[in-house]
């Protein structure tokens, strides 16, 4: 046991540093020129129940929406969100059914000014629905799948999608959706539910975390973080687990010995994400609401993973090979509990150019969370995995200045990029993303030596991480939908730049200039 050094709650913990692997949208603007500076664009921290009032209210006016935006008969809208800005202006994001069927990639945002003028939508497709759901000439249902009508690619069709449970064969429990067109029955689409991440620990020094007394007890359960609670799946790889609890408040020891230090790795990950989150966005939690997720540590027999998983609102985590490495880190806990603000707000699909974007937010938001965290043990950096040491010779798992340096990951922009691995089309984004926040060229950031290029030669200068994180934030929560491509990226964060910074500002123009460095135009 280490010294108890803080009011309540003290611990020595071994973080394990790893990283994560761990479709299109179009904006119609309606509304007058941007002005020069909006600091009003930034997001309103909202209580749980003002913002449960607010999808409570836009979902009584669901059928005039959908006739003021012309949709048709069997059209109709869902509220998914409210996001209200400082200002007044709100921008509320629908899911939409057709005949009563689910549409995938039919999604769109409504952005109102404080008046309730309307300024533009953002819709994942622009192309109208006009679909048979019924008829001879549909092929056979597969065993289990449900009708839906597939909008994120192409002209809207009639589909089918199944579900398919399995184990991966290192323990990944997968969730594999599988899109097949209801007439010719061959494949659209396919991609995983479970976001998952890989690597190895090192420690990273003693860290305070949030725990609750019960009588002459206390457990890891975080109650000014909407209750956030880590368990103990002791090698298990199904159920909640076993809620970590202690008799002095002193937990872990720093060695994988003891099995409470993954619980206090993931306990202050969870802590310092949902901290960065409420600090410099106002989200109160992954979905708004105010309520914490819950995590799971030594999942499986040496397992090699970490991953988020939606059905239960989780993170999970392995032990790493030998079960000497549990993946509990910082920037592994920022990575997928991001993935989860990702599903509640934009909701990415998990393939193609926008299953990039989907992988990217989450490195972008470790990174982040990293920087906000300022652990003198694991110092804010650009690299994904530094410490990992997963290719066996030192180097990181991936880089965001220059992403290529891992073998496999894109620099830029390329046909076919949607083709890629969503862990490799990343590196598109967040070669932007460290562009826009640092500029290109050589430089030293907290004792790290950087190199980063433009596609085309150019030279970008940064605006700064601070301004770039509101940048990508307000874009993924407000201009994001579930088909965004890269094209669509470039068009929602200059939208988003315009609306905290205005049309001729600086951001503007850098984070114009940071896409065109990676090819995005």
């Amino acid at each position: 046991m280490t010294p108890h050094i803080s009011r309540r709650t003290t611990l020595s913990i071994a973080t394990a540093v790893a990283a994560g692997a761990l479709l299109a949208g179009t904006f119609t603007a309606t509304g007058a020129a941007a002005q020069t500076s909006a600091p009003g664009a930034t997001p309103l921290a909202l209580s749980a129940n003002a913002r449960a009032d607010l999808i409570k209210d836009a979902s009584a006016q669901t059928a005039d929406t959908a006739k003021e935006l012309k949709l048709g008969s069997k059209e109709k809208l869902v509220v998914r969100d409210v996001v209200k800005d400082r200002d007044g202006a709100t921008h509320t994001r629908y899911e939409r059914t057709y005949d009563g069927l689910p549409v995938l990639g039919g999604d769109l945002v409504v952005h109102e000014s404080k008046s309730g003028k309307r300024e533009g939508v953002t819709r994942a497709t622009s192309k109208s629905i006009d679909v048979a759901t019924t008829g001879a000439s549909l092929s056979a249902a597969p065993s289990g799948a449900r009708r839906i009508v597939w909008a994120a690619t192409g002209t809207p069709r009639l589909a089918y999608e199944k579900v398919v449970k399995s184990t991966k064969k290192d323990g990944t429990p997968s969730r594999l959706h599988v899109v097949t067109d209801a007439a010719s029955g061959k494949k659209i689409t396919q991609f995983d539910e479970i976001k998952t991440g890989t690597g190895e620990s090192e420690y990273s020094g003693s860290v305070e975390i949030g725990t609750t007394q019960s009588g002459s007890s206390y457990a890891l359960t975080d109650g000014t973080r909407g209750g956030h609670s880590t368990y103990d799946l002791k090698n298990g790889s199904s159920g909640k687990g076993t809620l970590f609890t202690d008799a002095d408040d002193k937990w872990g020891d720093g060695t994988v010995n003891d099995p409470a230090t993954a619980g206090v790795d993931a306990a202050y990950g969870a802590q310092e994400t949902w901290d960065y989150y409420k600090e410099v966005f106002g989200r109160s939690g992954i979905n708004g609401d105010g309520k914490g997720a819950y995590s799971r540590v030594h999942y499986g027999n040496a397992y090699v993973n970490a991953f988020w998983d939606d059905s239960c609102f989780c993170m999970t985590y392995g032990d790493g090979e030998g079960n000497k490495n549990p993946l509990t880190a910082l920037d592994v806990a920022a990575h997928e509990m991001s993935h989860g603000v990702t599903a509640a707000t934009a909701g990415l699909i998990y393939s193609g150019e926008s299953g990039g974007l989907n992988e990217a937010t989450s490195d972008i938001f470790g990174t982040s969370v990293e920087f906000y965290a300022n652990n003198s043990e694991d110092v804010g950096d650009y690299l994904i995995g530094e410490k990992i040491d997963i290719n066996g010779d030192g180097s990181p798992l991936r880089y965001m200045d220059k992403p290529s340096k891992d073998g496999a990951s894109l620099d830029a922009w390329k046909s076919g990029a949607g083709n890629v691995d969503v862990h490799y089309s990343s590196g598109i984004a967040n070669h932007f993303f460290y562009l826009l926040s640092e500029g290109s060229g050589k430089k030293t950031i907290n004792g790290v030596d950087y190199d980063s290029p433009t596609s085309d030669g150019s030279t970008v200068t940064g605006i700064g991480r601070d301004k770039a994180e509101q940048i990508w934030f307000k874009a993924l929560t407000t201009y994001f939908t579930s088909s965004t491509n890269y094209a669509a990226a470039r068009t929602g964060t200059l939208s988003a730049a315009k609306d905290l910074y205005g049309a001729d500002s600086a951001e503007y123009k850098a984070v114009d200039a940071a896409w065109a460095g990676v090819n995005v135009k």
